[in-house]
C-alpha cells in the first residue's frame, strides 16, 4: 500500500472502531529482509488474510505486530496505544494470538487449557461464568464433548481447535492466527473459519490470519495481503487480488482463475509438463562408480 493511502486512513484513528496501523515497517534477521518499508491498515470487523510463498515473512509479520520480534524501523499503533518496549505488556492485552506449532504436552484437561485464555483474570477460585464461557466456546466449535479429556490424548487437529477456543476466551480486540487450519479436515476448516467470520463481524475484531490455501482465502477474506520476499506486493479484496498473473509472479506456477457459484474467484493450478521443478544439484546426487580395466 502506498503511503498516501495510509495517510488518508489515519483519520480513522480517532474513530470508535479500532484500526491497526503499520507505517514503514522494516524487519531483518542478519542479511535476510523479512519486511521492507511495509505500510498498511487493518480495519475492524473484517478478516484480513496474509498469503505468499514459504519463507517470505508471513509468520514474521505476525510476530512483529505482537511485539515478539525486533523492528529495525517503523511504527505500529492502535487508536489509543503505540507499540514500544514500555507499552509491550499493555499492548499484548489487546491480542488473541495463536502461533504455529504450539505443543500441548501438559497435564491439563481441554477445559483447563481453554480457561488459560483468561489467565489475567484467573484466581484461586474459578467463577461460574468463566467456566460457562469456556464451555460455550467449546460448544461453538463442536468440541464440548471433549471438555474433560486430557489434551495430550487429542489429535493435532483437535489441539488446533482447542487453542482457537483459548484465543477467543481472551476477548481480543485483535485476533491473529498463524495457519489455524493446517491440521484440520475439510469440515473443521469451515467450522473454524465460519465461526471466526461471525465473531469478527459481531464483536468488531481486527482479525489477521496466515493461510496457504488460496481458495479458502478467497472465500473468507475481506482483505488479502500478498507477501513476496518481505514486500507487500498486493492488497485488496480477493476479486481484485487473485489473478493468474499474481499467482504466476508470486508462486511461480500457472493457474486459471474462475468464478464459483457465489461469484468468488477459484484458483485452479495447471500442472506443469516440463521438469522445471525437479532440478537437483549434481553435487548432491550419488556418483556412479566407473568400472576400470586392469
Amino acid at each position: 500500500m502506498k503511503m498516501d493511502s495510509v495517510t488518508s486512513l489515519k483519520s480513522k484513528i480517532e474513530s470508535e472502531n479500532p484500526v491497526l496501523m503499520v507505517d514503514q515497517l522494516n524487519v531483518a534477521l542478519g542479511d535476510l529482509v523479512l519486511a521492507k518499508d511495509m505500510s498498511f491498515c487493518l480495519e475492524a470487523g473484517k478478516i484480513h488474510v496474509i498469503i505468499g510463498p514459504n519463507g517470505t515473512g508471513k509468520s514474521t509479520l505476525l510476530k512483529a505486530l505482537f511485539g515478539d520480534i525486533k523492528r529495525q524501523s517503523g511504527d505500529i499503533y492502535l487508536p489509543d496505544i503505540k507499540l514500544t518496549k514500555r507499552s509491550l505488556a499493555e499492548w499484548r492485552k489487546r491480542f488473541g494470538y495463536m502461533p504455529q506449532d504450539i505443543r500441548l504436552d501438559v497435564g491439563l484437561s481441554v477445559l483447563e487449557v481453554v480457561l488459560l485464555g483468561q489467565l489475567d483474570a484467573l484466581s484461586f477460585r474459578l467463577e461460574d461464568n468463566m467456566i460457562q464461557d469456556a464451555l460455550v466456546a467449546l460448544n461453538d466449535i463442536g468440541l464440548v464433548h471433549l471438555a474433560h479429556r486430557d489434551v495430550s490424548t487429542l489429535s493435532g487437529g483437535q489441539c488446533q481447535m482447542v487453542l482457537f477456543a483459548q484465543a477467543l476466551m481472551r476477548q481480543p480486540k485483535i485476533l491473529m492466527l498463524d495457519e489455524p487450519v493446517s491440521a484440520l479436515d475439510l469440515h473443521f476448516q469451515h467450522v473454524l473459519l465460519e465461526h471466526l467470520a461471525e465473531k469478527t463481524k459481531k464483536e468488531g475484531w481486527i482479525t489477521l490470519l496466515v493461510l496457504h490455501d488460496l481458495n479458502l482465502s478467497a472465500q473468507y477474506a475481506d482483505n488479502l495481503l500478498v507477501l513476496k520476499d518481505g514486500n507487500l506486493v498486493s492488497q485488496g479484496h480477493p476479486n481484485q487480488v487473485l489473478t493468474a498473473k499474481m499467482v504466476q509472479d508470486v508462486y511461480k506456477i500457472k493457474a486459471e482463475i474462475i468464478s464459483d457459484s457465489s461469484g468468488m474467484p477459484f484458483v485452479r493450478t495447471i500442472r506443469q509438463t516440463e521438469p522445471q521443478y525437479r532440478h537437483i544439484n549434481d553435487d548432491l546426487m550419488p556418483q556412479k562408480k566407473v568400472a576400470t580395466g586392469v
